[in-house]
């Protein structure tokens, strides 16, 4: 196996950080999308499992984060103007990428957390282009609160500027997340139950960061997309996806917003949609104590998937 980091441009210019495990011989390739305030290196033992497994993995830094934001003035700022969908073309470039170097193959599109909303976004657009995707600690805020919070988010922006962080949106958004987790030891406590991550994730200076108030009306206007179910007409029906969240998951509604998000795609009459949901594991079940359930879940669903892919082939 080969890890190699490298660079692409995205439509802009902007110098886009990525990461790429290669193995000897791939049955298929998994890109990820990783979530807010956090970074690409945080995969590496999933990215190493996948690879082991047979997957090549292909994955970058979104723009206001990691290596990408290059300086702690750009974390948590995505762009001035029309951040989600710029984040979006970054994503089909490096799957554009994936393609370059592997067409053969099958691709498959992991989004954890916030790169759960840009993959159910990604799928409404360029869903053509992957074979299926694995949607891990999604959610789905609800819509009059959306409606309610993105003036406040464009208020912010246009008083305090597009750079300006401590919004009251985070405090908004944040306010619940560890409601119910017991012994409250940190404020992150709700991302797992193994302190040891909890720990690194504080002490990490590319995790946990404030993100500005442009950054929050880009991801309030993602989440407004994904929540209105016409939105989900153009994704392809013979799309496999397979949706994963913690049981304790307050992204997920405690489970409750993930069995709605499947009864929606199953409405659309998708044809190849499954979904698992972890006994008492939090926010990031790829870092919870059973994680290596998990990894074997996703391994099995990306086998099967790629064993009907070989039938297709002639």
């Amino acid at each position: 196996m080969q890890c190699i980091d490298f660079k692409f441009r995205g439509s802009d210019g902007k110098e886009i950080y990525a990461t790429k495990y290669i193995c000897n011989a791939p049955i298929g390739v998994v890109q990820i999308a990783h979530g807010m305030t956090e970074h690409r290196k945080r995969y590496d033992e999933f990215a190493r499992e996948l690879c082991n497994a047979g997957y090549n993995v292909y994955i970058n830094d979104h723009r206001g984060h990691g290596e990408t934001a290059g300086s702690d003035k750009e974390l948590g700022f995505f762009a001035a103007d029309n951040g989600w969908d710029i984040v979006l073309s970054d994503m089909l470039i490096l799957t554009e990428r994936i393609k370059e170097d592997y067409s053969e193959l099958p691709i498959y599109l992991f989004g954890h957390s916030m790169g759960s909303f840009l993959a159910r976004t990604y799928i409404t657009r360029y869903g053509d282009q992957i074979k299926g995707t694995i949607i891990c600690g999604t959610g789905q805020l609800n819509l009059g609160l959306i409606n309610t919070v993105i003036p406040l988010a464009k208020l912010e922006s246009k008083i305090r500027g597009n750079r300006s962080k401590n919004s009251a949106i985070e405090k908004i958004l944040f306010m619940f997340h560890n409601n119910g987790i017991k012994p409250k030891r940190t404020k992150y406590d709700w991302l797992s139950r193994d302190s040891k991550v909890v720990d690194e994730y504080i002490n990490d200076k590319y995790c946990g960061f404030s993100c500005t108030t442009s950054f929050y009306k880009d991801l309030l206007n993602g989440m407004k997309y994904i929540a209105d179910i016409e939105n989900y007409k153009t994704i392809p029906k013979d799309l496999s996806m397979l949706l994963i969240s913690g049981e304790k998951d307050p992204v997920g509604n405690i489970g409750l917003g993930i069995e709605k998000i499947v009864e929606n795609y199953k409405a659309l009459r998708l044809k190849k949609v499954d979904y698992r949901i972890y006994s008492e594991c939090r926010h990031e079940i790829l870092n919870e104590l059973n994680k290596e359930k998990v990894y074997e879940d996703v391994i099995k669903w990306l086998r099967t998937n790629s064993q009907e892919q070989a039938v297709k082939i002639p």
